[in-house]
């Protein structure tokens, strides 16, 4: 897509166009595979772009007056806060690159002035009375009992996200010399490492939709093995749509219309049921798979497996018993 753009990156006068350098950017992204990212950068250049009027955009065009009417033409427009958060985010993390490649000597501190952090504008984690009625739910259609199950299973497995969920490969999944069963993967987001021990309930819905194809390297069936690049991002994409429509009727089944269920549910309840049964943060963090402390507050060690198995077995039991129990390393 960017390739006939190659020739213009190796011109040094080029690569001071902030554009051209964002596409060279997101070209290396493509390279890499890396296609959420290259979907955020491609919508954050779009939207600065049409923001300026237009034409290509020099690095002397990012001041803080400008990233701060920027901020302020956004939310003119009824962006989210967050939406604004990830616009800026990218357009900075671009800026702070070619400050390293050293194009530029770069302003300090130039995206201070403009909000860069997370705005929780919506409740996104349940209570573990409302999660068990989600999950106890009978008699559903059959894609809506599929969302429940992939619900079930992300928050089996640690409220693991459902896009490294979708990418789990054959191998991932071991058995330990203890003989327990462990996912161990490397998250889509981040890249940094996470193992799961897996439960019984967690294995019985890895069976229910693992692949059939032998050829395939994914674990579940729900992307094709046979395709590549940018074609296996996009059915991501379509894949999370049908789960996050079907989690939606999954909660009108269940009688809690009210509740805005989506793909994120599974992991801000374990995270939030945790912290009520007082697992540490550090434990939780761990958990998640984060791979910055920003996230959690505090400095992130390891835990043994099994201590993890017990705080993830503490809010399953939260959940289906409704009995919470404290944390104890006893």
């Amino acid at each position: 897509m960017f390739n006939c753009l190659k020739e213009g990156f190796m011109n040094e006068e080029k690569m001071k166009s902030f554009t051209s350098y964002m596409f060279h950017v997101m070209e290396e992204l493509e390279l890499e595979e890396r296609f959420g990212t290259l979907h955020v950068y491609r919508y954050a250049l779009r939207a600065f772009t049409g923001f300026v009027g237009g034409g290509e955009i020099f690095f002397g065009a990012l001041s803080r007056r400008s990233l701060k009417l920027f901020e302020r033409h956004l939310r003119d427009r009824l962006c989210s806060w967050n939406t604004v958060s990830t616009y800026t985010r990218a357009l900075r993390a671009v800026y702070n690159r070619a400050v390293d490649a050293g194009l530029i000597a770069g302003e300090y501190r130039l995206f201070s002035v403009v909000f860069t952090g997370v705005k929780s504008e919506q409740k996104r984690a349940l209570k573990a009375e409302e999660m068990h009625c989600l999950l106890d739910a009978k008699e559903l259609p059959g894609n809506i009992r599929q969302s429940r199950d992939l619900l079930s299973l992300m928050l089996h497995l640690q409220g693991m996200p459902f896009t490294d969920l979708i990418h789990l490969h054959r191998d991932d999944l071991r058995t330990d010399l203890s003989g327990h069963t462990l996912l161990t993967c490397r998250r889509q987001k981040t890249g940094s490492e996470l193992q799961v021990s897996v439960t019984d309930e967690a294995m019985k819905l890895i069976n229910l939709y693992r692949s059939t194809d032998p050829t395939s390297p994914y674990l579940l069936r729900f992307l094709d093995g046979k395709l590549g690049g940018e074609v296996v991002y996009r059915e991501y994409c379509r894949q999370l749509r049908i789960l996050n429509y079907g989690l939606l009727k999954l909660a009108s089944y269940s009688g809690l219309k009210v509740l805005k269920v989506s793909s994120y549910t599974a992991r801000h309840t374990w995270a939030t049921l945790a912290k009520y049964c007082q697992i540490p943060e550090e434990m939780i963090s761990e958990g998640l798979g984060h791979s910055s402390l920003e996230v959690t507050r505090t400095y992130l060690k390891s835990f043994e497996g099994g201590e993890m198995a017990k705080a993830n077995q503490m809010i399953i039991d939260y959940i289906y018993s409704g009995k919470k129990t404290m944390w104890s390393r006893a």
